[in-house]
């Protein structure tokens, strides 16, 4: 086969178009810290890079829902708890108007008190967090209580949020069990309230255990939510597991290796200048060149 001019240097060309582009592909790696920046230079790491992608995105998704729960539930244990103070101070005070040496001036003014802290836990019923009413189900954008005269229930539609794949958390409790007509609260303060204004004190000693199983009821419902607490603690930590190890399987497919990257560009251009010295050497000069 006749070798000529010509095919060397087209031969020639066509390596040194080859080497630029490998340049060009090693100086985008470096820049990008990435592999690939387009699907076409590999659609295998494309397309397990999409899905690792969308494995972080969901795990990040969920960590969003789980600090939503943890708000909801932070600040209905921080509500139940002032309930529970408030129907203890219900409770110290009864017991000190049951006794024999408190007068009927004495105990209008223990009734005084006891109607501030009846309000106080209609406010805490109404508790609204973000523009949302965190005891009344799934009715979030109505109070619970909107005459403390006429209390008619409260809706017990669980809140749930998915925090996991196919794991939901109910991030309410069941007002309806604490302050509801159901849990008899506000009746049984008013009866209190009652056998105060009347001086009666039989009726104000058996309002001590009508109170008490009031106080039995927040604590119920403070113990199932702590459950619940805790086990969201626990999905919280497999995430921060999950996130990194998704994090991890996309990095290994999509970032470079940039001690290998640099060694292969350094590489790279040892071997085009050693392709453009050899060139310079194979054209070798031609008629026209001394025709000039």
């Amino acid at each position: 086969m006749r070798v000529t001019q010509s095919m060397l240097s087209n031969s020639m060309l066509t390596n040194l178009s080859n080497s630029y582009k490998n340049l060009g592909t090693y100086m985008d790696q470096l820049t990008t810290g990435k592999k690939i920046n387009r699907p076409s230079d590999d659609p295998v790491v494309a397309v397990k890079g999409m899905d690792y992608r969308s494995q972080v995105l969901q795990v990040e998704q969920y960590k969003r829902n789980t600090s939503e729960v943890h708000n909801w539930m932070d600040n209905t244990d921080d509500a139940l708890d002032q309930a529970t103070k408030a129907l203890q101070r219900i409770r110290e005070l009864t017991v000190q108007a049951s006794n024999d040496t408190y007068d009927e001036t004495e105990r209008k003014n223990i009734k005084e008190e006891i109607e501030q802290l009846k309000q106080h836990l209609v406010d805490i019923a109404n508790t609204k967090v973000n523009d949302r009413y965190i005891f009344n189900g799934t009715q979030t954008d109505t109070p619970p209580i909107t005459d403390p005269d006429n209390i008619t229930g409260f809706n017990q539609s669980p809140v749930n949020i998915e925090v996991s794949s196919g794991i939901q958390i109910q991030a309410n409790v069941n007002a309806e069990n604490i302050f509801g007509p159901s849990s008899n609260l506000f009746n049984n303060i008013d009866d209190l309230l009652g056998a105060l204004d009347s001086d009666d004190q039989s009726a104000i000693q058996a309002s001590i255990d009508a109170i008490d199983g009031n106080i039995n009821n927040v604590l119920n419902a403070r113990a199932d939510l702590g459950a619940r607490m805790n086990r969201l603690d626990l999905i919280e930590n497999r995430l921060d597991s999950q996130e990194i190890s998704a994090t991890d399987m996309m990095s290994k497919n999509e970032d470079i290796d940039y001690e290998k990257v640099i060694t292969q560009l350094i590489t790279q251009e040892s071997i085009h200048r050693a392709a453009l010295s050899a060139g310079s050497r194979i054209i070798q000069p031609t008629l026209l060149d001394f025709l000039r």
